[in-house]
């Protein structure tokens, strides 16, 4: 697995950086509790407990007669709820409903929920929305309705409903209700995994920025394609898409590749890694699938066959398919189990899965092989920092920042360096020295529009000055508009803000530069769940931005 640049941080990280809850994605955030005027509030309770209209005597004892018959229809509702009989407990609750009278809407909304409940049971879905919906025009704040509504649109496939109402339910209860968290969280992954897989069967691909795709490539200390040399002037099509390659003209690659391959020329091997590799930075992953498997299967050069084997795997890791991207790997170093590569992408791979052991072998064994390879010497450092704080060693935390200081003196011009002691700096909360690493990344490699991004993450971590960070992100944008990490970023931000409107979107952008199932549903979970938001708060009139 290739690395981009960006940061290591696990998606999950990122909410914890910008203070989110966990539980139900970046898109929730409970700023202000602004809907609820607690004199009003008090007023509207005294109003609902009326029992009497206050006309005359007469009418007040009809009203009072009606309303304890209907109790009492719905106690022994309740009672036959409870016993299971629960065709019995709708018809009590049908005569409740009744005999209730107009000037009780609270109680009869009551009334309507318990009938839901029935229905709930019976799994008959349509009339428990049905019966939540009339609950909810009369009593528009009745958290148990929202729930219920919410399971039931759930189980019957409407899942925007489902998520706008436990959103309803989750602001409400002021997100302090774990199991409405865990539904809501629930509900939003299954919501972003249909939207993503809607929009990649009909997406365009994209091509990367010049700098991401120049970083991926950089991640390859025996990249085989590189170190191939061709002839100025041949016009066979792999020395064409050499050249193209050379001098960044990326968009031409994949057609030159397509010409080596049909003619069946003497690099039709190197064509087919190099086509199926901008395939699969394009997110073509069957295309991508397709090439290196022949390149696999073939009697191509073993240094051509290895790196398609760790291709591939990047490829399986992206797809989630975390069996046959190790079995990959494991096919790699049977073939040649001396090229580096294969245990710094492995490595890599078992950073992702928090295996921790696993991954400081990969890498140690990864700079035993080829000790000057900067990113893989770093990335080693990483992982033996995140080992340390897993076990909350002190000593080995003590050597790993000795260590990453030894990389800054070793290897000054890789800005991969300077981007993970920063982070770890970041994680220890000394934010002036992270500040200053990250000033001299940029002064290596000025083009990574991704070095603003963690600026601006640690503004908002270090003093929550929410300007600072965007006019950093917005300047990531202005260096590369094709910053996926920057859209992202700045869409949750928007979210903190109150910007609902702005977050989808900067989440738009994103998901149109996503290239994986895996990252779209998680962008979509993030914009469903702002849309979700925002919906609510326009039919109560919150206000969520940040005065």
């Amino acid at each position: 697995m290739a690395s981009t640049g960006s940061t290591p941080f696990p998606k999950w990280q990122l909410a914890i950086l910008l203070g989110a809850p966990l539980a139900i994605g970046l898109g929730y955030l409970y700023l202000r509790n602004r809907f609820e005027d607690p004199e009003k509030k008090k007023v509207a309770e005294l109003n609902a407990k009326a029992t009497i209209s206050l006309d005359n005597d007469e009418n007040a004892k009809a009203s009072e007669s009606a309303i304890d018959r209907a109790m009492k229809l719905k106690g022994a509702g309740n009672r036959a709820f409870h016993a299971g009989e629960y065709d019995k407990a709708i018809a009590l609750y049908n005569e409740a409903i009744e005999a209730c009278p107009p000037d009780r809407p609270i109680d009869l909304a009551t009334f309507y929920q318990n009938r839901s409940a029935c229905y709930e049971k019976r799994e008959m879905w349509e009339q428990v929305k049905e019966d939540c919906t009339f609950a909810l025009k009369l009593n528009e704040k009745y958290v148990k309705a929202f729930l219920r509504r919410s399971r039931a649109a759930e189980k019957s496939g409407d899942l925007v409903l489902a998520l706008e109402d436990v959103t309803s339910a989750c602001i409400l209860e002021k997100f302090q209700v774990q199991s409405s968290l865990v539904n809501a969280d629930r509900i939003l992954k299954a919501l972003g995994r249909q939207h993503a897989r809607e929009a990649l069967a009909k997406r365009k691909p994209v091509m990367p920025s010049k700098h991401f795709i120049k970083t991926y490539f950089s991640a390859f200390s025996e990249d085989p394609i590189a170190k191939i040399k061709v002839d100025e002037k041949a016009t066979n099509g792999f020395a064409k898409a050499k050249r193209a390659l050379d001098s960044q003209d990326y968009e031409s690659v994949v057609g030159y590749c397509t010409e080596e391959i049909e003619a069946e020329g003497a690099h039709k091997y190197e064509a087919l890694l190099l086509r199926a590799t901008f395939f699969l930075l394009l997110g073509r992953h069957e295309d991508s699938k397709a090439d290196l498997g022949k390149v696999i299967d073939s009697d191509a050069p073993t240094k051509i066959r290895v790196n398609a084997l760790i291709k591939r795997a990047s490829l399986y890791t992206q797809l989630e398919n975390t069996e046959h991207c190790l079995e990959d790997f494991a096919n790699a170093a049977k073939l040649d189990p001396k090229i580096s590569d294969i245990y710094h992408h492995r490595g890599q791979v078992y950073l992702l899965l928090e295996r921790m052991e696993e991954a400081t072998a990969e890498f140690a064994k990864a700079v035993e092989l080829n000790p000057e390879f900067s990113i893989a010497f770093i990335q080693k450092c990483y992982a033996d920092y995140r080992h340390a704080q897993l076990h909350k060693n002190i000593n080995a935390l003590s050597q790993v920042r000795s260590d990453f200081e030894k990389a800054l003196e070793r290897f000054p011009n890789c800005a991969e360096v300077y981007i993970l002691y920063a982070q770890v700096l970041s994680d220890q909360q000394e934010w002036g020295r992270a500040e200053s690493l990250f000033e001299s990344a940029l002064s290596v490699d000025p083009n990574n529009a991704t070095l603003y991004v963690h600026k601006g993450l640690v503004q908002l971590q270090k003093s929550t000055d929410f300007d600072k960070a965007v006019k950093l992100i917005n300047k990531a944008i202005e260096i590369d508009d094709k910053c996926d990490f920057a859209y992202e970023t700045l869409g949750t931000i928007e979210v903190q803000r109150g910007n609902l409107r702005r977050s989808l979107e900067l989440f738009e952008k994103a998901i149109a530069l996503a290239k994986t199932e895996q990252e779209m549903t998680h962008l979509f979970s993030l914009k469903d769940a702002a849309a979700a938001q925002l919906k609510v708060s326009e039919r109560w009139g919150l206000d969520w931005t940040v005065s």
